[in-house]
């Protein structure tokens, strides 16, 4: 059985320990990382039985492929990475992107989608307007605004440069304000079809 200590041992040293045969801490991985890992999926994916299923196969997948990690990047990076690529997995089977609830924080270079979006609550045109990008995209934002990764962080993880991402971050987030602005200009026009057919039923009872 593990004691309380060990959740104070370096990250390396367990994954050193599991290495070398003492399996068992493989669970302290598992309870440091699981639940950022399990809020990343369900993020991605929008679903929270997937998210369990989604979150449990990385955690297989990384204890299969310990023995690949570089010591020398971060272990949560590379593990982001697992949940990436198993993620994508999961949308191409699927086939369709669902509405993703998204918890939007304020991030300082996007004051503009800031003003935008009241980051308390969700509302359909935020669903909408998630739903709208791309799998990477939804990952920056994801790592960027929700999980408060830097973009040296997110870059070992998406296997992209920094500049490319600060770039593509500024793109998706007017890709997202443009999408949810059209959900919110849409509003009005849907109120008004509404009472126009209410007034049309009204005038023929």
């Amino acid at each position: 059985m593990l004691g309380g200590n060990h959740l104070e041992e370096p990250i390396q040293q367990i994954i050193k320990d599991v290495l070398q045969g003492e399996k068992d801490k493989y669970a302290l991985i598992v309870t440091r990382c699981e639940k950022f890992i399990f809020n990343y999926c369900y993020h991605m994916l929008g679903d929270y039985g997937d998210a369990e299923d989604c979150s449990q196969e990385v955690f297989l997948k990384a204890y299969r492929g310990l023995h690949t990690y570089q010591p020398d990047r971060p272990f949560e990076a590379w593990l982001y990475r697992i949940a990436y690529n198993h993620s994508i997995d999961m949308l191409r089977k699927r086939k369709v992107t669902r509405l993703l609830p998204f918890l939007y924080k304020n991030d300082r270079e996007n004051n503009h989608v800031d003003q935008a979006i009241d980051h308390k609550y969700y509302n359909p045109a935020v669903l909408h307007a998630l739903a709208a990008l791309s799998a990477e995209e939804r990952s920056l934002l994801i790592l960027r605004c929700v999980e408060d990764k830097s973009y040296n962080d997110i870059s070992l993880v998406l296997n992209q440069n920094t500049a490319y991402l600060r770039k593509k971050f500024q793109r998706a987030a007017a890709k997202f304000r443009k999408n949810y602005v059209s959900q919110e200009e849409e509003k009005p026009n849907d109120a008004q079809r509404s009472r126009t057919r209410a007034e049309t039923t009204i005038s023929k009872s």
